[in-house]
């Protein structure tokens, strides 16, 4: 177990060793737990946020779509737009 020290405005210096085996870097974001016996720190994923095209976007809302009214809306949208639904790829509802 390794210990860490507090500062004064509650910063704690991660023990090198265990920077290195978690791959925590300077910059690199962490999560902090409140649990019943303490504190749970522990490395944070951050994924990129992805930019959907129009098209992705189209396709998106043609191929969720679960209803024949919901597919004429999504067909709608798609056509707002400015891209011709039936030249994306998608399964139509039954």
């Amino acid at each position: 177990m390794e210990s860490a020290k507090v500062g004064k405005r509650g910063a704690i210096v991660v023990p090198a060793k265990l920077r290195k085996r978690f791959g925590i870097e300077e910059g690199s974001v962490v999560t902090a737990e409140a649990r019943e016996d303490g504190i749970l720190i522990r490395p944070a994923v951050i994924l990129p946020v992805e930019k959907y095209s129009p098209e992705r976007k189209a396709e998106f809302l043609l191929s969720t779509a679960t209803t024949a009214e919901d597919y004429r809306r999504a067909r709608k949208e798609v056509k707002k737009l400015g891209i011709d639904p039936d030249s994306i790829p998608h399964r139509r509802p039954k």
